[in-house]
């Protein structure tokens, strides 16, 4: 492509509305349909596209019988043209912020692991240090927050670190160790019951996160492997107000990250069943944009997530040796 060749004359020629037009060619996938939304002509629309496709030395859509498909030079463009609209949004929306007196912004996508403790913890440590920064969460899995940090929409996403088909221009910091309990009702039949086996859990329902999870497809490969057969699922889901009433109302077992549910086991809430989960324990950390420039206030949240964090890791150590 000429950008690495031409960089500085190829800038120069190009416009905002060419670039806004190639995303929308993208998503209605015909140019008729991009040219209305944009307001111009079809043909103006196909001559934009045209000096582009000039410009870039490369084709960036195929022509078929039902509209247009980008190539792999089109999504390429395409994917860099939405990061650009969306940072010039966020600095749009800085300045809107410091105008109203804030001092910035932070959007931070969280997944149920992080959202218990670390989140919280940091997100409270934020306001005491740099009370005019605005924090915005966004909860999800990674099959929603991890398109949405690779655009921009998002600065990090804190929680279990992904498996390796999102690491694709994404960076990972890994932050401190979790493992998974198995949980359920205190009248659940297996509450309170000792050295419990996979085929003692078998007969019951079960709360899982989505099939498109590492730890679903995890404990799915757990029950295979075992000639059990996949677990009797009931409800897939990962809102833990949802999965906590739902386990103190029925007997349900649920899959849970032991910090997420360490305050209400102790309370009496919840059960933790005696059984050791032989999958799930992994790296709790944060997930950027490599290559990505953070905001001075989300540098700051950056900071205080790995000050947070090892706080929780000295705390755990503490308890090992108090059990020794």
């Amino acid at each position: 492509m000429a950008v690495g060749r031409n960089a500085e004359r190829l800038l120069r020629r190009l416009k905002l509305r060419q670039l806004r037009l190639l995303i929308a060619v993208g998503e209605h996938g015909n140019i008729q349909g991009a040219a209305r939304e944009l307001g111009v002509s079809q043909p103006a629309a196909t001559k934009m596209i045209q000096d582009l496709e000039i410009d870039f030395e490369t084709q960036l859509f195929l022509r078929t019988n039902r509209g247009v498909v980008p190539t792999k030079a089109g999504d390429v463009l395409i994917r860099h043209c939405k990061l650009l609209f969306v940072q010039m949004s966020n600095a749009v929306q800085e300045l809107d912020d410091l105008s109203e007196g804030n001092s910035g912004r932070v959007t931070v996508g969280t997944l149920l692991t992080a959202s218990s403790r670390l989140l919280p913890k940091a997100i409270m440590a934020l306001t005491r240090s740099r009370p005019d920064v605005a924090v915005h969460v966004v909860e999800g899995t990674n099959e929603v927050l991890m398109p949405a940090l690779r655009t921009g929409e998002i600065d990090m996403v804190v929680g279990r670190l992904s498996s390796r088909r999102h690491r694709a221009e994404l960076r990972q910091e890994a932050l401190y160790e979790e493992r998974i309990l198995a949980v359920a009702g205190r009248h659940h039949p297996l509450a309170g019951r000792e050295a419990l086996s996979l085929e003692d859990l078998l007969g019951h329902g079960w709360i899982l996160p989505p099939v498109e999870t590492t730890l679903r497809r995890q404990i799915d490969e757990v029950f295979v492997e075992a000639g059990l057969g996949a677990p009797p699922v009931c409800v897939e889901s990962v809102s833990y107000l949802t999965n906590r009433k739902l386990l103190q109302d029925n007997a349900l077992i649920a899959l849970m990250p032991a910090q997420v549910v360490e305050e209400d086991v102790t309370l009496g809430r919840i059960a933790a069943l005696d059984w050791v989960v032989p999958v799930g324990r992994g790296p709790v950390g944060v997930t950027l944009r490599a290559g990505g420039a953070l905001s001075p206030a989300a540098n700051a949240f950056l900071e205080l997530l790995r000050t947070e964090a090892g706080a929780i890791r000295a705390e755990r150590n503490g308890d090992r040796e108090r059990q020794l």
